[in-house]
């Protein structure tokens, strides 16, 4: 048994026990599974056989699934077709129509419209406050509160959750739980299930499958809060492809890597900003892993820049909406990622029109630090 992180990242794949094994595991791409006869399909309904229709499982998701789960150290671990499909099987499988959750206003645009908007139809009842003090959380606590939702490092301005606090109020109240968005520092810096949360989520299209090639998620918890959102993942038809599948299992092999590199070139250029002036804050955690603080660095320009003529002027660093690939890329939250929060909101957290969310890449830090040297240059009023 493999006791170390990048160890079992390579060998987490369970082997098919066929006669001519592959090194590489194969792709299962196909819809359903074949049976001899009707007792050989009868032991699918008994637990003998594990698969029997890909929208069910699929020995390629599955591999994601538990192998996320045995990085995370937690019990198992379910994929589906997105970050955002893996929230919603979550928070279905612990909340029903009637019962309340409470979430932070810092959470990604795309989650915070999920539980502003859909959710509220659907009879979950849903409070939006600020985390920053735990106490608005302990005041929001009502008598039908079943779940506690955060994001262990938040989206785009980089907070770090109490998760531990958290999970202390929680235990507080008998049937209250936490769930935990774990995308930003992986389980290579952080495993929030070890701190006591009851369920963790990835987006795994973003560091785990780590090329920008693959839409995907992943749910982790105990098998019975896993079980239920199973059921609701199968009911939504969300589950994932095995083609991008087996492309996010591939990207987990050398997540250790690849987060280890971008962290360390991350807080080089985190460094670089603050010693430049040009940033009125410059948003890096601190303290978050031994291995690092993660591979994101936001930063407020001062208004001494452009904003258009910086993101114009970037070279081969990347505009996009989304992050974690092994290039350095760029995204303006206010036009992307929090686009749909109010304004007002966007204000007091702090996320501005000078506001630039940069995902680090594996390059030498050396030529991404004088990329973002150039464009602050040219775009200097």
């Amino acid at each position: 048994m493999a006791n170390y992180f990048n160890t079992k990242a390579v060998h987490f794949q369970k082997n098919d026990g066929e006669k001519n094994v592959s090194k590489a595991k194969p792709i299962y791409q196909t819809s359903a599974f074949t049976f001899q006869d009707l007792d050989d399909m009868e032991q699918y309904f008994s637990g003998e056989k594990e698969h029997l229709y890909t929208r069910y499982s699929n020995p390629n998701s599955d591999d994601l699934g538990h192998g996320t789960a045995e990085l995370e150290e937690a019990p198992t671990g379910l994929a589906t077709s997105s970050g955002m499909s893996a929230i919603l099987a979550g928070v279905l499988a612990a909340v029903k129509p009637g019962e309340h959750m409470i979430v932070p206003l810092d959470l990604y645009g795309g989650t915070y419209q999920l539980f502003q908007t859909e959710l509220q139809e659907w009879g979950i009842e849903v409070s939006i406050i600020d985390f920053r003090d735990l106490q608005n959380v302990k005041q929001a606590i009502q008598p039908n509160t079943v779940l506690l939702y955060a994001e262990s490092v938040t989206n785009p301005l980089l907070r770090m959750e109490d998760i531990a606090g958290l999970v202390a109020m929680a235990a507080e109240r008998d049937g209250m739980r936490v769930m935990i968005d774990n995308t930003f520092p992986t389980p290579y810096l952080l495993k929030p299930y070890t701190l006591g949360a009851d369920l963790v989520v990835h987006s795994a299209t973003k560091y785990i499958g780590g090329h920008s090639d693959v839409s995907a998620g992943v749910l982790i918890g105990g098998e019975e809060l896993i079980g239920k959102a199973k059921k609701r993942m199968i009911s939504m038809g969300s589950n994932l492809s095995p083609f991008e599948s087996w492309l996010a299992c591939r990207g987990l092999k050398t997540l250790g890597l690849r987060m280890q590199s971008q962290s360390d070139n991350a807080a080089r250029l985190a460094e670089w900003f603050q010693e430049s002036g040009s940033a009125e804050q410059v948003f890096y955690p601190e303290g978050l892993s031994e291995h690092g603080n993660g591979a994101m660095v936001s930063v407020n320009l001062s208004d001494a820049y452009d904003i258009k003529t910086f993101f114009a002027s970037l070279q081969w660093i990347k505009i996009m909406p989304s992050l974690a690939g092994v290039e350095t890329t760029v995204s303006y939250p206010v036009n992307t990622s929090h686009r749909t929060v109010p304004e007002d909101i966007r204000s007091a957290l702090g996320i501005s029109v000078q506001t630039v969310r940069i995902s680090v890449g594996i390059e030498d830090s050396r030529d991404i630090i004088s990329v973002f040297s150039q464009a602050l240059e040219a775009a200097k009023k």
